[in-house]
């Protein structure tokens, strides 16, 4: 198994972190991402009593609850923090805002005076009600529930960062990383040794877990995928493993095709979340002897249901069924999805 401290990991009474410890299962355990979301009505209750996105996620009370909403709902194995990625780069300085209908908007960083504005230094202090949700959430999870921490990894953060919002092209990031690589690796390391340190701060507030998230890692070629997604994250995986050893962490590259069982040998992750684009038997023969696998549900077989979800379903158990494996999608639920076919999805996936 790869990663540090697998056999020692804490709480691994859980069937989630049981998973990440590298012991395969009848029932796997699960949990979606984007779990609490959108396409919950209770969710959209909550969400529209804020002014605005990031003041949901800043105020503890109200991001316990959404965090908590799909566990009571749905009974998953694992609960993940509601928060962003994008309050990593809010708590360095950079100025974030998320318009409604349109998503993030950020000043962009695109010179090398631009990413000296940016410092690490007060990532505890600026994210505190992050750290408080934490808390909070773990003090009301049943026992048998996981908590998954997480931050976005720096190669995706800087492409909100740079490119001052989404993008479909990310020429910009592309042409701040190829043309002044110093500045760019600048931008990086700041990121790196922030997210060590918000990492290191949600372990310390009760999480269980650590999920990074890499959602625009297949963008890359190799080399620069070395550079800004494989190396990142091992600095990352190796500065929190310094304070805390034995916290198990998932790396999920997206988009990685082959690149996953590179990511997965050099990080030091205990697992690799994958996309849905990766063939379910080379992930089984390649992926599973070196760590746990989790995914890959299409998340718009979720969306649809019905006998095409149940047999998606059935074809995701059963090329995991001999290895360490947590059932998930291939990315995030989409907002339009009826909670029944996610309720649908669990009694498929646990009466199987």
């Amino acid at each position: 198994m790869n990663g540090k401290g697998n056999s020692a990991v804490r709480g691994a009474e859980k069937p989630f972190l049981k998973a990440l410890a590298g012991e395969a299962s009848d029932r796997p355990p699960m949990w979606l991402m984007r779990q609490a979301g959108r396409y919950l009505p209770e969710y959209r209750a909550i969400r529209a009593t804020v002014s605005g996105f990031l003041e949901l996620c800043y105020t503890p009370e109200l991001a316990t609850e959404v965090t908590l909403q799909p566990i009571r709902r749905y009974g998953f194995d694992a609960a993940i923090l509601f928060s962003d990625i994008l309050v990593v780069p809010d708590a360095l300085g950079q100025e974030v805002t998320f318009v409604e209908g349109e998503g993030p908007k950020l000043a962009p960083i695109r010179s090398a005076a631009e990413a000296r504005t940016l410092s690490a230094d007060w990532i505890r202090q600026r994210l505190a009600p992050v750290f408080e949700t934490v808390e909070s959430v773990r003090s009301k999870l049943p026992d048998e529930t996981a908590l998954i921490g997480f931050a976005g990894a720096p190669w995706t953060v800087a492409c909100y960062m740079v490119e001052g919002g989404g993008s479909r092209d990310f020429t910009e990031v592309k042409r701040f990383a190829y043309q002044d690589p110093k500045s760019f690796q600048d931008v990086i390391d700041v990121l790196v040794d922030g997210t060590i340190d918000y990492l290191c701060a949600q372990v310390e507030a009760g999480a269980d877990a650590l999920q990074l998230f890499d959602t625009w890692a297949g963008v890359l070629p190799d080399d620069a995928f070395a550079a800004y997604v494989t190396e990142p994250a091992r600095k990352i995986v190796a500065g929190v493993r310094a304070k805390h050893p034995d916290i198990p962490m998932i790396g999920f590259p997206r988009g990685a095709g082959v690149g996953y069982a590179r990511y997965l040998d050099q990080t030091g992750v205990n697992g690799v979340s994958i996309d849905v684009a990766v063939d379910l038997d080379w992930a089984a023969k390649t992926l599973q002897p070196k760590g746990a696998v989790q995914g890959n549900l299409d998340p718009q077989r979720l969306l649809v249901g019905g006998d095409g979800l149940n047999a998606a379903a059935d074809r995701i158990l059963t090329a995991f069924s001999d290895g360490p494996f947590i059932f998930n999608l291939g990315h995030g639920v989409i907002k339009e999805t009826p909670p029944e076919h996610v309720e649908a999805l669990v009694e498929r996936v646990r009466g199987r």
